[in-house]
């Protein structure tokens, strides 16, 4: 354990921190937004939407072995907990890059560093007032605007994402989290020690395309339930159709 507080105490070790945090937060955005694109799949046999079937499978995942919600719980908290030593870290690292200037710049050149990376600091906290109010609209349900219906994910996206200022704050979160990730993955390299002037450009190539690819498929769901081309959910295109009486 001593070690380990030892390591940590290090900038290296901060950073190795920040990078196997970050590849965990990594994969779980990415994992997130191929279950977001399940909206796009349709309905299931009995008429109900194929994310709320995902959704519920999240719940229920690893039971009777397990109790109901055991496993998303477990997976909450591990990424709670990366999310945590993610955050505190890099700040520490930035309160100890900012004492290390011996002299105070009245004037910023920014040579060869990159806009995401200028702006890394403020896309992440950005990200994670947004995380907050993500949770609070479609995980706990308490911002009232709009109809919220437990476990019914899909009629829960279609009503918010009816609203323009939802639109908006989610598009601009998600090109907060491109900007986020274009850097970050840029720099995971680097931490790694896989920079080299021969790999540099391919590896500013997978941090971009990654970055778009992230963009696209997040702001894709609000932008379409926007602007009319997603289906009414299954409940109101019941009741329309007389199918509700």
């Amino acid at each position: 354990m001593k070690r380990l507080t030892a390591l940590y105490s290090t900038t290296v070790g901060k950073k190795s921190v920040v990078a196997v945090t970050g590849i965990l937060l990594y994969g779980f955005v990415v994992l997130h937004m191929l279950g977001n694109l399940k909206v796009f799949t349709g309905n299931v046999a009995t008429g109900e939407p194929h994310i709320d079937v995902y959704a519920a499978f999240l719940r229920t995942m690893g039971e009777p072995l397990v109790p109901y919600g055991f496993i998303l719980w477990c997976v909450r908290i591990v990424l709670l907990i990366a999310l945590i030593l993610h955050v505190v870290t890099v700040l520490q690292l930035a309160v100890r890059n900012r004492r290390a200037r011996h002299t105070r710049y009245t004037r910023h050149t920014y040579n060869e560093s990159s806009v995401p990376a200028r702006l890394m600091l403020v896309s992440g906290l950005l990200l994670l007032a947004f995380l907050v109010f993500h949770l609070l609209q479609f995980t706990f349900g308490v911002i009232g605007v709009t109809r919220f219906e437990q476990e019914e994910v899909y009629s829960n996206l279609y009503y918010a994402f009816q609203k323009w200022f939802f639109v908006l704050i989610y598009v601009v979160a998600m090109a907060a989290l491109a900007l986020h990730v274009n850097h970050g993955i840029w720099s995971l390299f680097q931490t790694l020690g896989l920079d080299n002037p021969d790999r540099n450009r391919t590896f500013r190539v997978l941090a971009t395309v990654s970055a778009v690819v992230l963009f696209v498929g997040f702001a894709a769901v609000p932008l379409l339930f926007f602007f009319n081309g997603m289906p009414l959910p299954p409940d109101t295109a019941d009741h329309l159709s007389g199918g509700g009486n």
